[in-house]
């Protein structure tokens, strides 16, 4: 189902979560068999080997806060009228699950790292979380593209 949200030759698309939802949310909801998650593993090895045999240029990112953190942004967005409407009561009931996920983030970035390396990012403070997302991708299409360094203005 991804395959149509790819972008063309030279232009670029930024997924938040895509193929990863299997081994993630299906699996720790039960909305996918252990057979089923357990074959996404190769799965999204072979789609992401497709990608990169075909001149895809992809970056993996895994942002991560700690439970105290999540808190500290649910309590926030309940307290901001503005941002209330994110919040669901399944964020709530997910946020118990928080070991279940840990495990499954764990084993996803283990056995997802090839042929793309996952970058883990320490997310607490966005700013600089932000910030060093958009080194780390600078970085590496620089150096893909032999792309030179501007001088400051």
């Amino acid at each position: 189902r991804f395959w149509t949200k790819l972008p063309a030759r030279g232009h670029m698309v930024i997924f938040d979560r895509s193929w990863y939802g299997r081994v993630l949310v299906e699996r720790i909801e039960g909305f996918a068999t252990t057979a089923e998650w357990q074959r996404a593993y190769d799965e999204i090895n072979q789609f992401e080997r497709l990608l990169c045999d075909d001149g895809a240029l992809m970056l993996k990112f895994w942002l991560h806060i700690t439970p105290d953190e999540q808190l500290h942004r649910f309590n926030a967005r309940m307290e901001d009228p503005r941002k209330r409407w994110k919040m669901t009561d399944e964020d709530w009931r997910n946020r118990e699950k928080w070991a279940q996920y840990e495990l499954a983030v764990e084993e996803m970035l283990e056995r997802t790292s090839s042929p793309i390396p996952w970058t883990l990012i320490e997310a607490n403070d966005k700013r600089w979380a932000r910030i060093h997302v958009l080194q780390h991708a600078t970085e590496y299409l620089r150096a893909q593209l032999g792309t030179p360094e501007q001088p400051a203005e």
